[in-house]
C-alpha cells in the first residue's frame, strides 16, 4: 500500500501536466481527462483506469469468491496495459500518439497520457443518439461541455457529416493498412470504442488490447498472440467493455476461430453500418451471447445484406451499398477487399476528400505541387464544413507556414477559414496569433534589426490587407500585445509598398487602440517614418496618417493623393480616439512647416491635415501659426488654379473663425466692463471741455435721489482709487479727509480763466456753463479735494494790500492783459478792497508742483476764502464785501498758474469748470496747478452757479 502511495506521489503525469479535475469523455473503460504539459503548454489527454470500477461489477455479482474476481481483474488491467504499450510501439499518423507511457495510481489503478483527443466514436455516436430522439434525425448538432486545465468551460463540437465519415473512414483504414501490412498485426476488436477523434478532427485507431499476428503469420512481432477460446468467452464477473464486442466480430473469427486480416475489413463494414443506423449501433445484436451470433447467421435474413439495406434503418449512400459494403459484408475472408483497395473505391472519388488526402501527404510533395495546392484550395474551401475547416485544415496549413515561400498564399487561406467559421474569435486567438508572431516577429532575446526577407514580407503584405479581420477577432489588449508590433515592423519597414499599406490601416487599427498607445507609441513611429522618408508617396500617405490621427474621416473614399486638388468638405470624423490638442499642435503642425517639397500631391495632403488640426486649435495658434503655412504654400510655384482655390477655401474658412472669436471675446469683455473703456477714452482725451467735465462718477456710486432732488444732496466722493487721491497727499493715503460740520456748509470756487476781455470772455463762459450743465455720465473723472481744514477764515481788512493788484517785476500794466501763464515768478496782489490775511500756517509745496516752491503763502497765489461764513458767493455784492469791477475778475482768475501732468476734474455733478484760454504755445498742454483743483472742490455749491447765471 505504502508503493502505491509512493507511485501515485512521484509520477511523472501528475507531475508535469496540469489535469483537470472532471473527466471530458469516456471510452468503454477509460476516463479521459485534457491535460496540458506544465512546461510547454501543449494539450495532451490522461486515461486513467480505476481499479473500483472493475471491482463494483465483480462485487454485484456476488458469486465468485474473492480469489477468482481478483486474478480475474488482474487480466484485465494487464490486457488494458498491453493496449498502451502498443501505442507505444506502433507510430502511424492514423494511430493514438502515445505522449507518457503507462504509470499505477493510487488504487491499483493505471493511466497513460495521449495526443488531445475530443471523444471517441462511440460516445460522438451516442451523443447523435440523443439528438436525433429528441429533434427526429438530421436535427441540430450535438455540443457539450468541458473543463479546460485552467478551470474554464467551454463548448465542444461533435457533429457527424458526410464528409466527416468519408474522411474517418479513409484514416481507418490507413491505419489498418499499416497494421496489416506493415506490422502484420490485426486489430482484433475494432469497434466505435477503439476509435478516437483527435483536437485536428482526425480519427485514430485505438484499443489494441485484443490486437495479435494472424495466422499463420510469417512477419516476426514482439505481440503476444491472443487466444481466440479464452477472448471469445464472455465472463460476466468483468464489465462488458474490458471483453470482446461480438457485435462488430467476424464469422470466421467466431464460428471458425480463424485469426485473419479480413476479420478487421468485415468489422469495418459493420462499423459503417452503424455510421448511418439508428440508432448508431451494429445490425448484430448479439447481447454478449455466442448462440445468439450464431443463430443470426444460420439466416440470410439476419444477416447484412444488399437485399436487406444491410439492415440499416437509415439510408447509406450508394457508393457504399454497390461497391463497398457487398464487399466487405461476406462469410468468406477472401472475396473481402484489402484495406488498401477500400481507399480506391468510388466511394472516395470526392474533391474534398482528395484535397484532405493531398494535405495529410503535403510533406511529400514537391514545392511546385505545394504552390499549385495553396493557390487551389481557396476555391474548395467553401465545400468544406466547419468543423472540418476548424480542426482539419486550418491546423494543418499553420504547421506549413515554416515554408516562408507559401507564406502568402497560406495565409489567404487562413484568414478565410476564419471568415467562414461562425465563431473565428476562439482559433484566431488560440491558433493563429501566437503563429504570426513567431513568423514575423524577432525573439526577445535577438538585439540586432531584422534582415530583409522578401519570403516574410509577401506575407506580411497579405496580414495587412486582412487587418479588419484581425481587429475583429480580438481584443483591444491582444492586438496592442502581438499585432501592433507587426504593424510598426511594417511601418518601418525598407519596403515602401509595405509601408504604405501599413499606413492605411489606421482606420481600422485606431478604434481599437486606446488614447494612450496611439499618442506614445503609434504616432512616434509614423512621425519618425515621415520626417526621415525620402519618397513623395510615403509623405502623402504619412500625411494621410496624420489626417486620420487627428479625427478625420476612416472612409477611405473621401481620402486622396492630392492630385485632384479636391478638398473634401464633407469628411465625417472618426469613431477612433484621436490626438489631443497638444500634441496636433506641438507635434504635426510643425512636421508640416519643415516640408521641403513643393509638390501639389503633397500640398493638398498637408492642407487637409492643417484644416482638421485647425478646425480644433485655438484661434490664436490659428491666427499665428497655421494661418502663415497655408498662404506659404497656397502660393508654391507648382499649383493649379483649382489647387489654389482650395487653399483660399481653407484659409477664409479658418479667417473666418478667428474672427468670429476674437469678436465674441471682445464683446464678451466690453459687455462686463464699458466704463473701463470710457475711463480709457477720458483719459487720452485733450479736449478742455471733456476734461474739466463735472460727471463725478454717477455710474460708480449711489446716490440718495430723495436728497438730490430735495436740494439737500451731500457732496458725493468720488471713487476711493489711487488715481483719485490729492496729488499733493501724503503717498499711501487713499481716502478722503470729511470737513467737520461746521466747516461744511458753504465752499466757495475758483478757477483760472484768461481776462474778462470783449467777446472772447463770453464764449469762454458760455462753453463753461454749457459744460457744467451736461455732465458726462458714465465717465470716470479724476477729482481731487482739497483739505479745507488747513486753512482759516479770510477776514476783509485794511493793509497795505489794499491797492489795486499790481504785477511785481519790471512789467508794465498795460502788457498784463493776457497773463504770462508762462513765468511762474509773476506774483499778483489782490483785487479786493479788503486784502486777504496771510494764513497762519504757510503751505508747504509738494513734490508734483515744482514751479510753486518759491511761493511763501497762499495769499499770494489765490485770494478767495474757502472758510468764510459771511461770503457764500464772491461775485455778489453783499452789505459786508463790495463786488469787484469787471476789469479786475481777469486778475483775480489769472492769479493761478497751470502746471505739467496735472489736470483738476469735477467730482460733484454740479460743479463746471473753464477751459484754458487760448495763448501762446508756452501755454499749450501746461498742467493746472494745486490750486486750481482747490479751486474746482470750491465750485461744488449750487449757489455759485446761480451767482454766475446771474453775472452772466
Amino acid at each position: 500500500m505504502f508503493s502505491s502511495a509512493l507511485k501515485y506521489v512521484s509520477s511523472n503525469i501528475n507531475g508535469n501536466y496540469s489535469v483537470t479535475s472532471t473527466p471530458s469523455s469516456t471510452s468503454g473503460p477509460w476516463k479521459i481527462y485534457d491535460a496540458k504539459k506544465k512546461s510547454t503548454g501543449k494539450a495532451v489527454s490522461v486515461f486513467v483506469l480505476d481499479r473500483k470500477s472493475l471491482d463494483s461489477h465483480s462485487n454485484s455479482l456476488a458469486k465468485s469468491s474473492a480469489a477468482l474476481i481478483k486474478r480475474a481483474t488482474e487480466e484485465v488491467i494487464e490486457r488494458l496495459k498491453k493496449e498502451a504499450s502498443s501505442l507505444a510501439r506502433l507510430r502511424h499518423p492514423n494511430i493514438l500518439e502515445l505522449v507518457e507511457p503507462v504509470e499505477d495510481v493510487r488504487g491499483g489503478g493505471i493511466q497513460f497520457a495521449t495526443e488531445s483527443v475530443t471523444a471517441s466514436l462511440a460516445k460522438l455516436l451516442k451523443d447523435k443518439d440523443e439528438e436525433e430522439r429528441t429533434n427526429g434525425v438530421g436535427g441540430r448538432s450535438s455540443r457539450y461541455v468541458t473543463e479546460d486545465p485552467a478551470g474554464g468551460h467551454r463548448r465542444k463540437e461533435v457533429e457527424i457529416d458526410e464528409l466527416e465519415i468519408q474522411k474517418g473512414l479513409e484514416q481507418i483504414s490507413k491505419a489498418l493498412e499499416f497494421l496489416h501490412d506493415n506490422a502484420g498485426l490485426v486489430h482484433g476488436n475494432l469497434t466505435p470504442d477503439a476509435i478516437f477523434v483527435n483536437a485536428k478532427s482526425d480519427w485514430k485507431i485505438s484499443g489494441l488490447s485484443f490486437c495479435s499476428p494472424p495466422d499463420n503469420s510469417s512477419k516476426s512481432t514482439s505481440v503476444v498472440p491472443i487466444s481466440i477460446s479464452e477472448a471469445l468467452n464472455f465472463d460476466p464477473r468483468l464489465p462488458r467493455s474490458v471483453q470482446l464486442n461480438l457485435d462488430y466480430c467476424s464469422p470466421d473469427f467466431v464460428l471458425d476461430s480463424n485469426l485473419n486480416t479480413g476479420a478487421d475489413m468485415f468489422s469495418l463494414g459493420l462499423l459503417i453500418i452503424a455510421l448511418y443506423n439508428f440508432p448508431h449501433e451494429s445490425p448484430l445484436e448479439t447481447h454478449q451471447s455466442m448462440t445468439t451470433y450464431k443463430r443470426l447467421f444460420s439466416s440470410s435474413a439476419t444477416i447484412p445484406s444488399a437485399g436487406n439495406s444491410f439492415l440499416c434503418k437509415q439510408k447509406i449512400p450508394k457508393e457504399l451499398t454497390q461497391m463497398v459494403l457487398p464487399r466487405l459484408i461476406t462469410r468468406r475472408p477472401v472475396e473481402r477487399m484489402t484495406a488498401k483497395e477500400f481507399q480506391q473505391s468510388a466511394y472516395f472519388d470526392s474533391i474534398l476528400i482528395s484535397t484532405i488526402r493531398f494535405l495529410d501527404e503535403l510533406p511529400a510533395k514537391t514545392p511546385n505541387e505545394k504552390t499549385q495546392f495553396m493557390r487551389g484550395l481557396t476555391r474548395v474551401l467553401t465545400s468544406f464544413p466547419n468543423k472540418v475547416l476548424e480542426r482539419k485544415m486550418l491546423p494543418a496549413l499553420l504547421e506549413e507556414m515554416k515554408d516562408r515561400v507559401l507564406l502568402s498564399v497560406i495565409l489567404q487561406n487562413v484568414f478565410k477559414i476564419i471568415n467562414m467559421l461562425p465563431d473565428g474569435r476562439r482559433p484566431f486567438t488560440e491558433k493563429i496569433i501566437p503563429r504570426l508572431r513567431e513568423i514575423f516577429l524577432p525573439p526577445a532575446t535577438s538585439k540586432a534589426p531584422p534582415e530583409r526577407d522578401s519570403t516574410k514580407e509577401g506575407g506580411l503584405m497579405v496580414l495587412l490587407e486582412h487587418m479588419t479581420q484581425i481587429t475583429n477577432n480580438c481584443s483591444g489588449k491582444e492586438f496592442k500585445d502581438d499585432i501592433l508590433p507587426i504593424i510598426h515592423l511594417a511601418i518601418e519597414s525598407s519596403t515602401h509598398g509595405i509601408v504604405d499599406s501599413a499606413l492605411q490601416t489606421l482606420p481600422v487599427i485606431l478604434p481599437i487602440l486606446d488614447f494612450s498607445t496611439i499618442k506614445n507609441e503609434l504616432f512616434p513611429v509614423i512621425a519618425s517614418v515621415f520626417s526621415k522618408t525620402s519618397s513623395l508617396g510615403i509623405k502623402v500617405r504619412g500625411l494621410q496618417a496624420f489626417f486620420v490621427l487627428c479625427g478625420g474621416s476612416s472612409d477611405p473614399a473621401s481620402s486622396n493623393d492630392g492630385l485632384d486638388g479636391i478638398l473634401n468638405s464633407t469628411s465625417k470624423k472618426s469613431s477612433s480616439t484621436a490626438l489631443d490638442k497638444y500634441t496636433m499642435q506641438e507635434k504635426i503642425v510643425p512636421l508640416i512647416k519643415g516640408i521641403k517639397t513643393k509638390e501639389p500631391a503633397v500640398a493638398i495632403a498637408a492642407m487637409n491635415v492643417i484644416k482638421q488640426v485647425g478646425g480644433i486649435a485655438d484661434a490664436d495658434f490659428v491666427a499665428m501659426d497655421i494661418l502663415p503655412i497655408l498662404w506659404s504654400m497656397s502660393l508654391g510655384p507648382l499649383l493649379n488654379l483649382q489647387q489654389f482655390q482650395s487653399f483660399m477655401d481653407v484659409i477664409k474658412g479658418l479667417s473666418s473663425r478667428v474672427e468670429a472669436e476674437q469678436s465674441r471675446k471682445l464683446q464678451e469683455l466690453s459687455g462686463n466692463s464699458g466704463s473701463l473703456s470710457k475711463v480709457n477714452d477720458e483719459f487720452m482725451s485733450f479736449d478742455a471741455v471733456n476734461a474739466f467735465s463735472g460727471s463725478g462718477g454717477l455710474d460708480d456710486q449711489e446716490i440718495d435721489f430723495e436728497r438730490l432732488v430735495k436740494g439737500t444732496a451731500a457732496n458725493t466722493a468720488s471713487p476711493n482709487t489711487i488715481m483719485d487721491a490729492r496729488w499733493d497727499a501724503t503717498p499711501g493715503t487713499g481716502s478722503r479727509q470729511q470737513l467737520p460740520p461746521e466747516k461744511a456748509k458753504a465752499p466757495a470756487f475758483s478757477w483760472s480763466t484768461p481776462s474778462p476781455t470783449g467777446s472772447n470772455f463770453a464764449r469762454t463762459a458760455s462753453s463753461l456753463t454749457s459744460a457744467s450743465r451736461k455732465p458726462q455720465h458714465g465717465a470716470v473723472s479724476r477729482t481731487i479735494t482739497p483739505d479745507l481744514s488747513q486753512y482759516g477764515s479770510l477776514t476783509p481788512s485794511a493793509t497795505q494790500f489794499s491797492k489795486p493788484l499790481q504785477p511785481q517785476g519790471n512789467h508794465a500794466p498795460s502788457q498784463q492783459t493776457q497773463p504770462n501763464y508762462g513765468d511762474p515768478t509773476l506774483q499778483y496782489q489782490s483785487a479786493y478792497n479788503a486784502p486777504l490775511q496771510p494764513y497762519s500756517t504757510p503751505l508747504a509745496p509738494t513734490s508734483e508742483a515744482q514751479p510753486f516752491q518759491s511761493y511763501q503763502s497762499p495769499a499770494s497765489v489765490n485770494s478767495v476764502n474757502l472758510h468764510t461764513n459771511t461770503i457764500s458767493n464772491p461775485w455778489v455784492q453783499t452789505s459786508s464785501i463790495p463786488a469787484p469791477p469787471v476789469n479786475r475778475l481777469g486778475s483775480v482768475m489769472s492769479s493761478v498758474s497751470i502746471t505739467d501732468n496735472q489736470r483738476p476734474t469735477m467730482s460733484n455733478p454740479s460743479s463746471f469748470s473753464l477751459p484754458p484760454p487760448p495763448a501762446a504755445s508756452a501755454f499749450t498742454n501746461r498742467p493746472t496747478s494745486n490750486y486750481e483743483q482747490y479751486g474746482g472742490a470750491k465750485r461744488q455749491m449750487k449757489s455759485g452757479l446761480d451767482a454766475y447765471d446771474s453775472l452772466l
